[in-house]
């Protein structure tokens, strides 16, 4: 028998501080050490097939030859023009081999899968255990039956992400705006507990029950009620008597509230035990301050033996649509319209398979740049993501999967009630739940379907502050208090005639404006290598656009019946349908910003919150001073006042926001003919190229407090590295990856925009290149000035070093570029096969002394290019002298 790896570190005990890092829960709960529930991560070293193999179930099978991945996985990488399926659809194998820790023996123990893409079967030694259909939501196997204690596990996954109009979303990829990316393309737990213990929502089938329900009511600054349901289950052969015992702790840790219930369950039955938390003097959540509290539960034998118990994070707070009064928070009424973004799950390369970091990322630059509220487009997504908008303040639209596409067929309506069950049952107890989504977007459905559906989110969820939301033109509108339209002030003819007293309106989609459904030619489309121009274009499309249209300024526009709007969309993204993807994102498919990113920063307060988030001042200058940069400077910002300096003792411009002027917060500022790129090339000229440069300055109450200065690229000469991780280590799983910008700069920094060189990257120590094989990852062209690249971690934890240079070497090209970061020990113990997860190994001698050869290749390089620089005098004299 081969021999199996338990990694070793410190099981996950959760840390109740204010934290600073993202915290993710595994299987809907975070775990306690002394409880005796244990969660292992299950995502290294699987085996994989991109084809079907009769009998890949066998235990016998021979899977030697096999490739060796980890999970999250998306079958294949992708490159940046992956529309128009080029993605494969089909079958698709995966097989993993372990060992069970013999302490869980006589424990139950679970197989957890956030989700595999499309139709999905699980074996374990040998055994069906699972059919599964749909790819977004858990799929929870009890494999206790099939373990083998004593020797080698093995599980079989068949995933097939093929068309297949008998679950939803149903529609061929083929005629779809997104794409089904295939594989188990989210984590895997494998979660152990006692015989009598809470049971898993998604796992058991109880309307509003499994698990833990946490919900509220009559919620004010002065008081709370928490609805507290629990679902238990006795897998012995003996009743049980105990206590259940909850225990509220504020974020620092310090006991709120405490109570008690006796239990009593009878061999092999369940129980559902209900009841009230009264809270005095609740801290409540809401975007601007999203508070969690910790909510512990631990279930206690008769003798006062734990056995069993976990912790969650609630937030309190009320949710109430009143129609012509618009929506209500905490018993207020929200001050101003909710603007946010529909989001996809899919990022460059790696399609869906994101790990958990890279969703707190999204989340984070989302909420950086001062949106309130995402639509998960069109389908629920990964808990982590969940997970990030409780705890960065994000409103969530929680959608069931579902686009364009209805089938008559009893089955596929049923899946769909089951995917809104299973939706609600994961996501109940987030506070960043909004409202639910339960119809088939942009679907023709029937009638009742549309009322159906509406009421299994209430079966689910039969507590007060549950709303649900349709399209206003849809069938069965009538049946939900929130439609979903374009305001009277934006499109023509797509807005309500008559907004409804008791009804509340929302724009779940706004900002593509495309000449037809079939070329899809619209300003709001935009490569971001395509440059300053088309980016001031979406941009001010965006913000306010001369043409009627629903923007920004419209969405400011609107009565209190109108509650906002959610931009489409936030990131670039893959289409099936058409051969292009979306370029509309306001960062592109590696989450590098375009301007409108910073347009919609400028729409934020400028006042400084706790929030994770960035917060406060924003100023940026659009603009690039190139030879074919506008003559007019677009600038964002949110102060009062913005001085705009064009070359040192150049004209001073002043723009003052008119604090009486309704509409977006922060109009987009064009100061218009200020640049002349004649002057710059006169001044440098004279000598005088430290006096080119614009200078910015945000200015509230008469003081200057923030300042962007742009200074025009000259000669390239370097490779910079940068790391984009928002903050947050990556960790040393084999699964999470970070992106490294390599950028091409001048002498002082400066981003030299206009540079077509291609970059080879080489990564040492303990992290890898992901897609390194697949032909467009390494090297990279330089677009738009920059290179991104993503780096996956081995499964140890250490230093890495990425070194970048460019692919055609001379004396006079850009110095290569080098940076080291470290990875960070995973906090939940691995299960892997060591011999087999050597494959995975991502660190070689080889790359250690091409590493070394190449950092004295740079000091070479840095040399040669002074030595250069002084030669170049000399010509630069030579050129001057012979033009006078």
């Amino acid at each position: 028998m081969k021999y199996i790896f338990l990694a070793v570190c410190l099981l996950f005990n959760v840390c109740v501080g204010w934290a600073t890092k993202p915290q993710f829960s595994t299987a809907g709960f975070y775990e306690l050490d002394y409880s005796g529930r244990k969660v292992y991560n299950m995502n290294p070293a699987w085996r994989f097939l991109k084809a079907d193999a009769a009998d890949a179930w066998k235990v016998d099978y021979d899977d030697s030859e096999w490739e060796m991945v980890s999970l999250p996985h998306g079958l294949e990488y992708l490159p940046m023009e992956a529309s128009g399926c080029v993605n494969y659809q089909g079958i698709a194998w995966y097989r993993k081999h372990f060992s069970v820790d013999p302490q869980l023996e006589g424990k139950r123990v679970f197989l957890h899968f956030e989700a595999i893409m499309g139709k999905s079967k699980v074996w374990v030694n040998g055994k069906l255990l699972k059919e599964h259909f749909g790819g977004f939501l858990p799929a929870v196997v009890d494999v206790t039956d099939a373990l083998n204690w004593n020797g080698e596990n093995m599980v079989a996954v068949l995933a097939d992400n093929s068309n297949d109009p008998m679950y939803p979303p149903g529609k061929p990829q083929e005629t779809l705006d997104f794409s089904y990316f295939g594989g188990i393309y989210r984590d895997c737990f494998l979660v152990a507990h006692n015989n009598v213990h809470i049971t898993d929502p998604n796992y058991e089938n109880e309307i509003a029950g499994g698990g833990l329900f946490v919900a509220y009511n009559n919620v004010s600054e002065e008081r709370a009620d928490l609805s507290l349901k629990l679902h238990l289950r006795n897998q012995t052969t003996k009743s049980f008597k105990g206590k259940v015992n909850y225990l509220l702790q504020d974020r620092d840790g310090n006991k709120v509230k405490n109570l008690s219930q006796r239990i009593a369950i009878v061999a092999g039955k369940d129980i559902a035990q209900s009841t009230i938390l009264k809270l005095k003097n609740p801290q409540l959540w809401s975007p601007e301050n999203p508070y969690l509290y910790w909510l512990t539960v631990i279930i206690k034998d008769a003798s006062g033996k734990v056995v069993d118990g976990y912790k969650k994070r609630i937030g309190v707070r009320s949710l109430e649509f009143k129609g012509k009064d618009g929506f209500w928070l905490n018993g207020k009424p929200y001050p101003s319209p909710l603007i946010g973004a529909n989001r996809h799950q899919d990022f460059a390369v790696i399609g869906n398979a994101l790990s958990n970091n890279i969703h707190w990322r999204d989340a984070k630059k989302l909420r950086d740049v001062g949106m309130k509220v995402i639509r998960n487009a069109h389908y629920p997504q990964d808990p982590s993501f969940m997970d990030a908008c409780d705890e960065l303040g994000l409103f969530v639209i929680v959608n069931t999967p579902g686009w364009q596409f209805w089938n008559n067929a009893p089955i596929f309506q049923e899946r769909v009630f089951s995917d809104i069950r299973n939706m609600v049952r994961r996501d109940r107890n987030h506070p960043s739940v909004w409202m639910w989504e339960p119809i088939l977007n942009e679907t023709h459905y029937p009638a009742d379907f549309a009322k159906n559906v509406k009421n299994i989110v209430h079966e689910e969820y039969p507590y007060p502050y549950c709303y649900t939301a349709c399209d206003a033109g849809a069938k069965g509108k009538e049946h939900f208090p929130i439609l979903f339209t374009h305001p009277q002030t934006g499109v023509p003819g797509w807005g309500v005639k008559k907004m409804e007293d008791t009804i509340t309106y929302f724009t779940r989609e706004w900002g593509d404006n495309v000449d037809n459904w079939n070329s899809h030619n619209s300003p709001s489309r935009v490569y971001r290598d395509w440059g300053e121009e088309p980016m001031l274009v979406q941009a001010n499309h965006y913000a306010n656009p001369t043409y009627k249209f629903t923007c920004y300024e419209t969405l400011f526009h609107t009565a209190r019946h109108h509650m906002g709007g959610t931009l489409w969309h936030a990131f670039d993204h893959q289409r099936g349908y058409h051969p292009d993807p979306f370029y509309g994102g306001l960062m592109d498919a590696f989450r590098q910003p375009k301007y409108s990113y910073h347009m919609f920063m400028a729409q934020r307060s400028p006042q400084h919150s706790n929030l994770l988030a960035e917060t406060g001042p924003v100023i940026f200058i659009a603009h690039e001073m190139t030879p074919f940069s506008p003559k007019d400077v677009t600038v964002f910002s949110n102060c009062d006042e913005v001085r705009l300096t064009v070359f040192k003792g150049g004209k001073q411009y002043t723009n003052k926001k008119d604090k009486e002027r309704k509409g977006m917060p922060s109009p987009v500022i064009v100061f218009e003919d200020v640049y002349d790129v004649m002057q710059d090339k006169a001044m440098t000229r004279a000598g005088k190229e430290g006096d080119v440069y614009m200078l910015a300055e945000g200015i509230i109450n008469g003081k200057v407090v923030t300042t962007h200065k742009r200074i025009p690229a000259r000669r390239l000469t370097k490779i910079m590295l940068q790391i984009d991780n928002n903050g947050v280590d990556l960790v040393a799983d084999g699964s999470d990856f970070v992106t490294v910008i390599a950028t091409m700069t001048d002498r002082n920094g400066n981003i030299k925009r206009l540079n077509n060189d291609q970059i080879r990257f080489k990564v040492s120590g303990e992290g890898g290149i992901l897609g390194e094989n697949s032909g467009f990852v390494n090297p990279r062209p330089i677009e738009w000035g920059t290179a991104p690249l993503l780096v996956q971690s081995s499964l140890k934890a250490g230093k890495i070093t990425v070194y970048a240079e460019v692919i055609l070497k001379g004396s006079q090209k850009a110095v290569s570029g080098e940076i080291t970061f470290e990875s960070v020990t995973p906090k939940q113990p691995l299960i892997y096969d060591l011999e087999e997860a050597k494959v995975l190994g991502t660190a070689s001698e080889n790359s250690h002394v091409n590493l070394r050869n190449s950092a004295l290749e740079k000091k070479i390089e840095q040399l040669q290019q002074e030595l250069n620089s002084m030669k170049l005098k000399e010509v630069e004299k030579q050129q001057s002298d012979f033009e006078n």
